[in-house]
């Protein structure tokens, strides 16, 4: 059995990586997008969206990009976004054959704060949501969700986040307190130098849940990455801001270098 997937397109192979409590819904105008030109794979992880009833025996990092694996025809541009970006980054370390180039979005490579890594949320209040998860369902989902948009964004965000979350019923509790764990468990942050292949990391200039220092990070420590920040953009800079988004990420896609100026990340 496979996870749900969707593939639309010709051309070199790009796989979409949805986030916490969502699908690959979320992805529909980025995906009709790319599809003109590429190729578009786009799965809904396990115990998420149509793949709701899908168990992998367990749930990590490198078993959700073993399952989405299965289901991309061969080398692919993979594109994370947020738990999706754990997933992605698991497969260019796992599967290297797998990933050609990687894109990060709304990413980090550790959520959860520690004596050496500030630039995340409190472990507190990780474990503290996981608890209101069980108290009231609908309002921490809907906590959740507001967090994901900047001061000034367009209400339309929140809606369209609101309307995917719950397009296919309610998600799961069990895949949404594993998410959980995994956001509070991972940190991938010494494995990120051995990713030697083309990426691309782009953040929300005002993300309320991954703070750019952490992109900052991601992008300085990936060999070859640079980092491309969306003024004014929150947690999904692809919904906030559709048009730069896809103008950026088409550019990787068929260029996929980095440039000089942004050889340690930073712009």
């Amino acid at each position: 059995m496979n996870i749900h997937y969707e593939q639309n397109g010709h051309g070199p192979d790009v796989v979409l990586v949805h986030g916490w409590g969502l699908h690959g819904g979320i992805w529909s105008e980025v995906a009709r997008a790319l599809s003109a030109q590429c190729r578009v794979t786009v799965p809904d992880l396990p115990g998420h969206g149509r793949s709701r009833e899908f168990r992998p025996r367990e749930f990590t990092a490198d078993s959700l990009a073993a399952e989405v694996r299965r289901v991309v025809p061969g080398p692919a541009i993979w594109v994370g976004w947020s738990l999706g970006g754990f997933v992605a980054l698991a497969a260019a370390q796992r599967f290297p054959q797998t990933v050609a180039k990687l894109v990060l979005v709304g990413a980090t490579p550790k959520y959860a704060q520690s004596p050496d890594w500030p630039h995340a949320m409190s472990l507190t209040v990780l474990e503290q949501f996981a608890q209101n998860l069980e108290q009231d369902y609908a309002a921490t989902l809907e906590r959740f969700l507001s967090l994901q948009m900047a001061a000034g964004e367009d209400r339309a965000v929140l809606r369209r986040l609101r309307d995917e979350m719950f397009r296919y019923g309610e998600p799961p509790a069990v895949a949404l307190h594993e998410g959980l764990r995994l956001l509070k468990e991972e940190d991938r942050r010494a494995t990120l130098p051995g990713i030697a292949i083309p990426a691309l990391v782009i953040h929300g200039e005002r993300d309320r849940i991954t703070p750019v220092a952490a992109a900052r990070f991601l992008a300085s420590s990936l060999p070859q990455a640079r980092l491309e920040l969306i003024p004014g953009a929150g947690h999904a800079p692809f919904l906030s801001h559709p048009a730069l988004f896809v103008e950026q990420l088409k550019g990787f896609i068929q260029y996929g270098k980095t440039s000089e100026r942004n050889e340690q990340g930073y712009q």
